[in-house]
């Protein structure tokens, strides 16, 4: 939903996209689709009625493989004004990231405009982003821990609250990410003031604590409290996400060949080439016609990225002390609970967007909403994207840049010349590992920066 006032930028000019064509007559062509898992799909569905957030034309849930979780799609129709394309679209967002930068306001909106492009539009919320739930844990189906999570900060949410934050600000290294871990130790305790407050307001005979909480401060609690449910790398994600997703989409959109168009933002895109990665090195078909990245690499080591200074890198095993990072709860509160420009999203402001690309007013709305927490175990792996020969599977043993060499599939690489997560060296890393005939490689800067550029 657009946020009252909000004055949003005109929508990014389109690329050029000519790698997914309008829909045709069927072909007869043969499709071999990829192994299904064992696990069938228990339950699926569009919901009928829509959660606010959801300024989709449709919400579904989907059951993930072999996984309690169960994940979100929104939908997008394609324009009724113009021919449907052949195969439709899946977007995917990146870590720490939800559905809400793809569609931030009518005028910006990426997938609002692909739709109205022709493309039966798709965007995937992960495991523990957006409305994506746990079957035992915070959201639709389980109300009753949600009732119990508040209980216990009705007891003491001020300790609950700064046990975490202590713990978290040990996550970071020594150095540049020492002085991370002391702003977010300044800003809990900024936090804290505020709860402290509020409690000082309520009365023991009308309704407790939790009845004048702030709103803002329930959505930290719940984010805090879905740490302890955060049990997933990127290769839950490759394994048991991706391949329901792509499952559940080709049974609802019917593409004549089985195939299906994707564009992946920053990790979305590293999940897109892991997917064609481990295509190849099984010998069998991806299910994608082709793909677009942005901002991705499987390979960060050439290149100066800013995300060494906020993954465990240095130290992973201090990882092990945080099951995750809060990501939302921080930005978001930074923003909100500072009376000057916040110190903490001075240095993190330029991670998330190029200067004078968004409006104040949408950036405050995307800092509101698109971020969410993030498992140390993600993180983890994603530090060997700075190792010798980049990405890794879990066992640290399937290198994924090697088998990218056998990819039939057309690839479009972006990057962005002020994009400081993963510059265009890195971006380029990977592309050099894609056969020549199939890739291309475009370096956007000035009015063309990258505007949305999170982890």
């Amino acid at each position: 939903m657009e946020a009252s006032g909000i004055r949003c930028p005109p929508a990014p000019l389109a690329l050029p996209l000519k790698i997914s064509s309008r829909r045709s007559v069927a072909s007869g062509t043969a499709f071999s689709s990829p192994p299904r898992r064992t696990k069938l799909m228990a339950e699926t569905s569009k919901v009928d009625k829509k959660p606010e957030i959801c300024t989709a034309d449709e919400l579904h849930r989907i059951d993930a493989y072999n996984s309690d979780w169960k994940l979100a799609l929104w939908r997008y129709l394609p324009s009724p004004s113009t021919m449907t394309r052949k195969h439709p679209l899946l977007l995917l967002s990146g870590v720490a990231t939800n559905a809400v930068g793809y569609d931030l306001c009518p005028e910006s909106s990426f997938a609002r405009f692909m739709s109205g492009q022709g493309f039966d539009t798709w965007v995937l919320e992960l495991r523990g982003s957006g409305l994506s739930t746990f079957r035992v844990g915070i959201g639709e189906d389980s109300d009753a821990s949600l009732g119990e999570s508040k209980g216990r900060l009705e007891q003491r949410p001020s300790e609950s609250f700064m046990n975490g934050a202590d713990r978290l600000s040990s996550f970071f290294d020594d150095g540049v990410s020492s002085k991370i871990g002391s702003q977010i130790r300044n800003l809990s305790q900024k936090l804290l003031d505020v709860i402290e407050g509020s409690q000082q307001f309520v009365s023991p005979n009308v309704g407790g604590f939790q009845g004048l909480f702030p709103s803002e401060l329930e959505d930290v609690i719940k984010q805090l409290d879905m740490v302890s449910k955060c049990d997933w790398d990127l290769d839950h994600h490759l394994e048991e996400d991706l391949p329901s997703a792509v499952e559940y989409i080709r049974t609802q959109s019917k593409p004549n060949d089985g195939q299906i168009f994707a564009i992946g933002h920053s990790m979305g895109g590293i999940l897109l080439y892991a997917m064609l990665s481990r295509s190849c090195s099984q010998g069998r078909d991806s299910g994608l016609t082709s793909i677009v990245t942005l901002g991705s690499t499987l390979d960060y080591t050439p290149s100066n990225s800013s995300l060494k200074f906020l993954l465990p890198v240095a130290n992973p095993a201090r990882a092990l002390n945080v099951p995750a990072i809060p990501v939302g709860t921080l930005i978001a509160a930074a923003y909100r609970f500072s009376s000057s420009p916040p110190y903490v999203l001075s240095w993190l402001k330029a991670q998330v967007t190029a200067q004078g690309m968004l409006h104040p007013q949408a950036l405050a709305k995307l800092v509101s909403n698109s971020f969410c927490t993030v498992p140390a175990k993600l993180l983890l792996q994603l530090t060997t994207a700075f190792q010798q020969g980049g990405l890794t599977d879990r066992s640290g043993n399937f290198l994924y840049k090697q088998h990218l060499k056998k990819s039939k599939v057309p690839v479009l690489a972006i990057a962005g010349d002020q994009d400081f997560i993963c510059p265009p060296t890195a971006v380029y890393e990977t592309v050099k590992s894609i056969p020549e005939h199939l890739v291309m490689y475009k370096v956007f800067g000035g009015t063309w920066g990258s505007s949305l550029r999170a982890l």
